[in-house]
C-alpha cells in the first residue's frame, strides 16, 4: 500500500505513534509519505519506503497567522495526486481531519477517490474538542472519515459522550518498540544517583496542570518518610516553577532531580524502580508503557485509559485522581523488596502485548477494510 501519513511532527504522543507507525509500515514493505509543516522528531532513519513532504506555511501580510490547514490540504491533493497514495492516515482530529475531508472533495472533483482514516489520540477530543469553538467541525471530520480508530476503550466512549458520531470507532491502542524501550544496563548511573541503595521513582511528563506533577512530589515525600529514595523528574512545562516551590517547602530539593526535556527517556527509566503518574486524564498512558516495557512498575490514577494498560494488583496499582495517600501506600508495597522484582516482570509481560508488531497488523487490516469498503462505493 502507497499510505500518506498527517501528523503533528513534534515530541507528543500523537506524532510519536503516528510516526513509529509509519517507520513500522515501511519496514514492511509500506510505501510511506509523511505530511508534515517540519520534520517528525522520530524520523531519524533512512528507508527507501519513506518520503517526507513539507507543508508550505508562508507569511502573508494579509494574515495574522498562516492558514495552515489549506496549507496542508492543498499539500495532501498534491501528494495524493502525483505519489498515487491509496489511504491518507491522520492523526488528532483537529485540525488534520477537517482537511483531510477538503482535500478528499478537491481530489473527487479530478475523478481521484481517496479514502481517510482518522485516529484520535485523547485531548483531540477531550479538551480541545470539546470547545465549543471547533466542536461542530470536529464532530463532522469524524463522521465524513472512511475510517475512525481511537486508542483506547476510555477515549471511544469519551468520543460518543461528547459527540454525535455516527462512524464505528475501532479501538488500536497505542505500542511501544521493545528494541528502543528496554532495560539497559547502566548501574554505574544508579549508583551516581543513589550512591546508598535509595530506591529510584521516576516521573515524565510535560508538566501541565493535567498531569498533577503535585501529587508526583507528594508521594514521593511520603515514600522517603518510610525509606531511603530519589526522584528524578524528566520534562518541563507551567507547573515546574509550582513544583520547585513545593520541593523546597517540603525539605525534599537534596533528593530529587529535575532532568529537564531529554529524547532518550529509556536510559532514565532503566534505572527506575517505580513510575509514577497520577495524571487528571490520560487516554493512554504511553509514557506509563514506555516505563513498563523498561521494566518499571507503574503508579497510576484510574482515570481515562490508564486501567486498560497497568492492571491494578499486577503491574502496579490504580488508585483514584488526588488519592495521595493510597498512591504512596501502594508505591510502598511495590518498592517492598519481597515484591519488588515481582512486578517488575509482570509489567514487562505486560508491555509485550503492546509491541508494534502485534499492533501494527491491526492497523493493516483496518487500512485494506477502508480501501476495499471505498472502492465497492465507488463501483456501486
Amino acid at each position: 500500500m502507497k499510505i500518506g501519513i498527517v501528523c503533528y511532527p513534534t515530541f507528543g504522543g500523537s506524532g510519536v505513534i503516528a510516526t513509529e507507525l509509519g517507520k513500522g509500515l515501511a519496514k514492511t514493505g509500506h510505501e510511506v509519505h509523511f505530511i508534515t509543516y517540519s520534520m517528525p522528531s522520530r524520523l531519524d532513519f533512512f528507508n527507501e519506503n519513506i518520503f517526507y513532504h513539507e507543508v508550505d506555511l508562508r507569511p502573508y501580510p494579509l494574515f495574522e497567522y498562516p492558514p495552515y490547514e489549506t496549507a496542508l490540504a492543498s499539500k495532501m491533493v498534491n501528494v495524493v495526486k502525483y505519489e498515487k497514495l491509496d489511504l491518507l492516515h491522520v492523526h488528532y482530529a483537529i485540525p488534520h481531519a477537517s482537511a483531510a475531508y477538503l482535500a478528499k472533495q478537491i481530489l473527487l472533483q479530478q475523478g481521484i477517490h481517496i479514502p481517510v482514516v482518522t485516529t484520535l489520540h485523547g485531548t483531540d477530543i477531550t479538551l480541545v474538542g470539546k470547545d465549543a469553538s471547533y466542536e461542530p467541525v470536529v464532530q463532522f471530520s469524524i463522521n465524513q472519515s472512511d475510517g475512525v480508530t481511537a486508542v483506547s476503550e476510555s477515549l471511544k466512549a469519551d468520543t460518543h459522550a461528547h459527540f454525535d458520531i455516527r462512524r464505528e470507532i475501532e479501538v488500536i491502542p497505542n505500542f511501544i518498540d521493545l528494541e528502543k524501550f528496554k532495560k539497559q544496563k547502566k548501574d554505574h548511573f544508579k549508583k551516581a544517583i543513589c550512591p546508598n541503595d535509595e530506591k529510584l521513582i521516576v516521573h515524565t511528563s510535560n508538566f501541565r496542570k493535567v498531569k498533577r506533577v503535585e501529587d508526583v512530589v507528594l508521594i514521593f515525600d511520603g515514600i522517603r518518610k518510610k525509606i531511603p529514595a530519589k526522584l528524578l523528574l524528566v520534562g518541563d512545562g507551567p507547573e515546574r516553577i509550582k513544583i520547585e516551590k513545593l520541593c523546597r517547602e517540603l525539605g525534599t530539593c537534596d533528593d530529587i532531580r529535575f532532568l529537564g526535556k531529554l529524547e532518550a527517556v529509556e536510559e532514565v527509566l532503566s534505572l527506575a524502580d517505580l513510575f509514577v503518574m497520577p495524571s487528571e486524564k490520560e487516554s493512554f498512558g504511553l509514557a506509563a508503557l514506555e516505563a513498563m516495557a523498561c521494566e518499571v512498575p507503574v503508579i497510576s490514577s484510574n482515570t481515562g485509559g490508564l486501567p486498560e494498560l497497568n492492571i491494578n494488583g499486577v503491574t502496579g496499582f490504580t488508585s483514584p485522581v488526588g488519592d495521595v495517600e493510597a498512591m504512596t501506600a501502594n508505591a510502598l508495597t511495590i518498592l517492598d523488596d519481597a515484591n519488588l522484582s515481582g512486578f517488575k516482570e509482570r509489567a514487562l509481560a505486560r508491555a509485550k502485548e503492546f509491541e508494534l508488531e502485534n499492533i501494527l497488523p491491526l492497523y493493516v487490516a483496518h487500512y485494506t477494510r477502508v480501501i476495499e469498503q471505498a472502492k465497492a462505493k465507488v463501483v456501486g
